[in-house]
């Protein structure tokens, strides 16, 4: 078997009177007709050159050697990106789409190819604004919906210091901390809950957060610093008794590497679909495993990397919950075709079908382009 074809697609989703979302997916063809399809997440417009000059390399070798042509790539891309960013992102579409044919040419399921599953769901968590926190939290528990995450930090409060300074004033303290608390009361006590700065706080004010949660009994604090100094991660997670997690703007488990052997939060969460793929991802996981570090990744994809996530989170024993960023995506079953639905109960459930399980469905992304538009270039 052989790659002969690799061609990319970028459809923006329309929602109603939105912009939508942005989606960049993958796809290699091989001389036995055998395809795969593969999804790459937080890239710009290069990503489609990285993609096509990345994929000049790979024609003519068998895709079922997925770790070869992964490494021979970013190898090759040392200079030119090969360690983070959109060089990285750009070369995890085409891995995940090596994977999903490779399964398929194989007869077998993704997680089989990854050692097996240690589980047949996938355990997910509701990404959520911080509007109607107690009916938000309603509904997704009547969903099956386990664990829920709100966003804390707020560019527009109005005791910041000014749009620039990432301190936290007294005042805007308290506005955060009476909201987290209102939050967990709308909450509950027996649902998980997780509260995400986004890395935009300096080390002291993290720090002052971090304390003033600490009674909440969450999940975790996500991000309460910026990722680049990973000392100032480390010093507010050994701090506090609020879990900190932290990673989803690290790549490969060379970025990882540090941040786990410091310990440098209790929870670590890689962006499946942006820092490296699924065997990627999967070696960054035993990497924490061995320190046992839970395993809980970012993901702000479509649903075709939803269910690619969930083959590597089915395949290690220190998953904890995957995001599901999409809530109020009316579109977002419509992406893919799959035999029954990807989320039940709060979960994705892994079957056996060959590949990642799930395929495009490209009469709908298809009407999303405008008339004369291919869909696979």
């Amino acid at each position: 078997m052989k790659i002969t074809e690799v061609k990319t697609a970028e459809v923006r989703v329309k929602i109603e009177d939105k912009r939508g979302y942005l989606y960049h997916y993958v796809r290699i063809y091989t001389d036995e007709g055998v395809y795969g399809t593969g999804e790459a997440s937080h890239v710009d417009g290069g990503w489609r050159g990285s993609t096509r000059s990345m994929a000049e390399q790979i024609i003519g070798k068998d895709p079922r050697d997925v770790d070869a042509i992964f490494e021979g790539i970013r190898r090759s891309y040392i200079f030119r990106g090969g360690m983070s960013g959109l060089g990285v992102s750009a070369l995890t579409g085409i891995e995940i789409a090596l994977w999903d044919l490779a399964g398929k040419a194989q007869g077998v399921p993704v997680y089989r190819l990854l050692g097996g599953k240690f589980r047949d769901r996938v355990r997910l968590y509701v990404d959520s604004a911080k509007t109607n926190c107690k009916e938000r939290a309603e509904e997704a528990r009547s969903k099956g919906f386990t664990a829920i995450k709100f966003d804390l930090d707020d560019a527009n409060n109005p005791h910041k210091a000014d749009r620039w300074n990432w301190s936290v004033t007294p005042g805007e303290l308290e506005v955060m901390v009476d909201e987290a608390f209102e939050i967990r009361e709308a909450v509950g006590d027996h649902m998980d809950l997780a509260i995400d700065l986004h890395g935009r706080y300096d080390a002291t004010a993290g720090m002052k957060v971090a304390h003033a949660l600490e009674d909440l009994n969450l999940m975790w604090l996500e991000e309460p610093v910026p990722p680049e100094n990973i000392q100032a991660i480390a010093n507010i997670t050994h701090s506090t008794h609020t879990p900190i997690c932290a990673g989803e703007n690290a790549y490969l488990r060379y970025g990882f590497r540090e941040i786990i052997e410091k310990q440098a939060c209790d929870i670590i969460m890689p962006d499946i679909s942006k820092c490296g793929g699924l065997s990627e991802c999967r070696k960054i996981a035993n990497m924490a495993e061995s320190y046992y570090i839970p395993f809980a990744p970012h993901n702000n994809s479509s649903a075709l990397s939803t269910v690619a996530d969930a083959h590597v989170c089915a395949s290690v024993p220190n998953f904890l919950a995957l995001e599901f960023h999409r809530y109020d995506d009316p579109s977002w079953n419509d992406v893919v075709i799959s035999d029954e639905p990807v989320i039940q109960q709060g979960h994705v459930v892994l079957g056996e079908k060959p590949g990642l399980g799930v395929e495009l469905n490209e009469d709908y992304l298809q009407s999303q382009l405008d008339e004369g538009e291919p869909l696979w270039q």
